[in-house]
């Protein structure tokens, strides 16, 4: 069955156009519930903060980011790339690797989490002991 003639086509979602991305007002207020969706990643920030001092392979990256698997380093570092937060270079060399860096977008989110993550850090203990005593309660 067609569709009217009047009815718009999809901008964004199973019917819409490959390639296309959703249009938004320029204050709609869901933008930065799908911005703080990336900042709120488990491990987006993690990787985001091991490329502060430049381009790093893969294989370095998994080893500097405890816990994650190489799937979810992949879907990931996918994630990052198509956000334009980071460039994926592939070096033809022998044998040929691949590295990641952070764009200038990238560099930004850095710089504006840096805090975040080093207040995480600092107060993990006392959000343990918080736990541990709620927990204690049930």
């Amino acid at each position: 069955m067609a569709l009217p003639a009047s009815r718009p086509e999809p901008e964004s979602g199973p019917g819409a156009p490959a390639g296309s991305s959703p249009r938004r007002a320029p204050q709609d207020p869901c933008q930065a519930r799908e911005v703080l969706g990336i900042v709120g990643d488990k491990w987006a920030l993690l990787i985001v903060r091991m490329l502060k001092d430049g381009p790093l392979r893969f294989t370095e990256l998994k080893r500097s980011v405890d816990g994650i698997s190489q799937r979810m380093l992949t879907v990931t570092l996918r994630d990052l790339e198509r956000d334009g937060l980071l460039t994926r270079t592939v070096h033809n060399v022998m044998p040929p690797h691949v590295s990641y860096q952070l764009t200038t977008l990238g560099t930004t989110l850095r710089e504006a989490t840096a805090p975040l993550l080093d207040w995480s850090i600092r107060h993990l203990p006392d959000i343990d002991t918080a736990r541990e005593t709620y927990d204690g309660r049930q």
